[in-house]
């Protein structure tokens, strides 16, 4: 099943992102190369700087997003305002569909 993870970075904390970046890229190339990770990227604020991000991944239960959700880097790194995980049903422009 897919989740969504929608991820508000808290206000001025753009350097606890910019630090947290490598270790957060590596999470998301591991997910990625073991097919959990179906899509991921920045949200962006009006100046065009990262300001939360969009993660969407296949796991079998919302306990388990979870558990991929709080073991990003970014929010062991206490980046994050929010998080909101959801389920997700990719209906347009899905590549496995």
């Amino acid at each position: 099943m897919l989740f969504a993870f929608v991820c508000k970075d808290k206000p001025g904390h753009l350097n606890v992102r910019t630090e947290a970046r490598p270790a957060h890229v590596e999470h998301l190339n591991r997910l990625n190369a073991e097919g959990t990770l179906k899509m991921a990227g920045p949200f962006l604020d009006a100046d065009g700087k990262p300001n939360g991000s969009l993660v969407v991944v296949n796991v079998e239960t919302a306990e388990a997003a979870k558990a991929l959700a709080d073991s990003d880097p970014y929010a062991k790194a206490g980046l994050f305002e929010s998080v909101e995980i959801r389920p997700f049903n990719w209906v347009f422009n899905n590549p496995e569909a």
